[in-house]
């Protein structure tokens, strides 16, 4: 497919303070890229640059193809941590004024924002003052408002932030759908069930620096802590499970025993194999694998402080 961004040696200071410390980035084209870390490790800073809001003190970059800041303006749509919806005008309004910016004619805007408004479910509130809009609602016009030039790449900065979970859902089903259409997204988040729920690949950012690129399956698989717990009926199980897997944590009160392993279909034969050649019966098995939350602690310093 290609890619509909490419990023290669990027930096950027605030003063004495580095930003951004030699990022280089590939997100596919028709991808949900997500770019992962704690406040300040460069997230937004890397979307400004890339929608030619800021300048980078080095490096380069292309997107949807196009080097030139007036070319990549014309291709992207982005959505901010702040919305930029007017409160004054009503949600056809606002899209009305995108589609005017546009310079699209007057039967094309008119079409294109009964259909977003319809697609977005805010029909029943396009003839409403923004300000009358819930925090849910406002967030799906902004995102509207970003589609109407129908962008081939949208930069998404904290899309769900202080969303209730039933607005963050309509969120993902329209970002999937944007995908599905071939649109490119690239995605600042902290929400890492947010990350592990769109992204094809996420990159974790720390104190500016690029400290890992991957699927999620693949970030996960690097951490460890992964484990098959089996929890018993009675003391006498436990203890004999654990004479057998002598590198297992144990655990009395709860009469479980956590057994080291990323919890394949291999590893989990070669346990029930165990505990059967030992007539040993076990009430409850269970895989738990690390999470993105864990890749998140494991790879920044956030733990530390």
């Amino acid at each position: 497919m290609g890619s509909a961004i490419t990023v290669r040696g990027l930096r950027k200071s605030f003063g004495d303070k580095v930003v951004l410390d030699d990022v280089d980035l590939d997100v596919d084209q028709g991808a949900v890229f997500a770019l992962l870390g704690p406040n300040g490790a460069g997230k937004t800073t890397v979307v400004r640059i890339l929608s030619t809001l800021i300048h980078a003190d080095a490096g380069e970059f292309a997107v949807a193809g196009c080097r030139d800041p007036g070319d990549i303006r014309k291709a992207i749509g982005v959505t901010g941590q702040f919305s930029a919806v007017d409160d004054l005008l009503t949600g056809r309004e606002n899209l009305l004024l995108m589609a005017d910016l546009h310079r699209l004619d007057r039967a094309e805007g008119r079409r294109r924002a009964t259909d977003l408004l319809a697609r977005f479910e805010l029909t029943e509130a396009a003839g409403k003052p923004a300000s009358t809009y819930s925090g849910g609602m406002r967030r799906r016009l902004d995102l509207a408002m970003t589609l109407v030039g129908r962008p081939r790449v949208i930069f998404l900065d904290e899309p769900t932030a202080g969303l209730d979970p039933r607005s963050r859902q309509t969120t993902w089903r329209i970002v999937r759908e944007l995908v599905a259409d071939g649109v490119t997204i690239l995605l600042t988040t902290q929400y890492l069930e947010e990350a592990d729920e769109l992204a094809d690949r996420v990159a974790v950012l720390d104190n500016g620096r690029l400290v890992a690129v991957g699927t999620p399956a693949e970030l996960k698989r690097g951490i460890p802590g992964g484990h098959v717990r089996l929890r018993f009926a009675d003391d006498a199980g436990l203890a004999a499970a654990a004479a057998i897997f002598v590198d297992a944590t144990r655990d009395e009160e709860a009469l479980t025993l956590a057994i080291p392993g990323d919890g394949d279909v291999a590893a989990l034969q070669e346990v029930l194999g165990r505990l059967r050649l030992a007539g040993i019966q076990a009430l409850e098995l269970s895989v738990h694998t690390p999470d993105l939350d864990d890749v998140f602690f494991a790879l920044t310093k956030e733990a530390t402080r």
